[in-house]
Order: C-alpha cells, then sequence, then structure tokens
C-alpha cells in the first residue's frame, strides 16, 4: 500500500503531519522516536548478553569463578544527558513529588 503512493501523495501526507503538530512539536518527537529506538537497541543487546551469559553459566565450570558483583546497568537516552540516566530496577526519582 505504502509502495503505491505518488510522489504529490506523500507531499500532502506530509504538509498534512505538518499543519498538524506544527514546527515546535515535529523535532521534539523525532528527538523522543530517537531517544526510544536506543534505549530499545541497548536494551535488546543487553538482554542477548544475558542470555549469553546464562548458557555459559548452565555449561560445566572446572574452576569457580570469584563472585564480583556487576554494576547496575543503566538507561542513557543519550550522551551527556545526566539528568534521564537511572539505574534499570529504580524508579525516577525526579518525577516524584
Amino acid at each position: 500500500m505504502i509502495g503505491n503512493l505518488k510522489p504529490l501523495e506523500i507531499l500532502l501526507i506530509i504538509a498534512v503531519i505538518f499543519l498538524l503538530f506544527g514546527a515546535k512539536k515535529l523535532p521534539d518527537m523525532a528527538r523522543s522516536l530517537g531517544k526510544s529506538a536506543r534505549i530499545l537497541k541497548s536494551e535488546a543487546k543487553a538482554m542477548k548478553q544475558d542470555g549469553q551469559a546464562e548458557e555459559a553459566v548452565a555449561a560445566p565450570v572446572a574452576e569457580p569463578a570469584p563472585q564480583q558483583q556487576a554494576a547496575p546497568r543503566t538507561i542513557q537516552a543519550s550522551p551527556g544527558d545526566v539528568t534521564s540516566a537511572r539505574p534499570v530496577g529504580e524508579p525516577n526519582r525526579t518525577t516524584q513529588g
């Protein structure tokens, strides 16, 4: 269905979106979509690494490995944005009031 759109129809759809949301909202929406995509990608990568680590633990080990406590995983929205970085299992304290 999307492949059947002509250039004029695509421009019309873009114009309607621009009129509905306005010039100020569109960059914010794109930025939040990018942050969401980065978070999704990092979480998927972490889940894959956790799955591989569990498989490695299930295999018999000759020597016991020393117990080390791993640092809590954090979600960062963007590099240098420390206000939104927080540990995964902890609630966001900035919104509680």
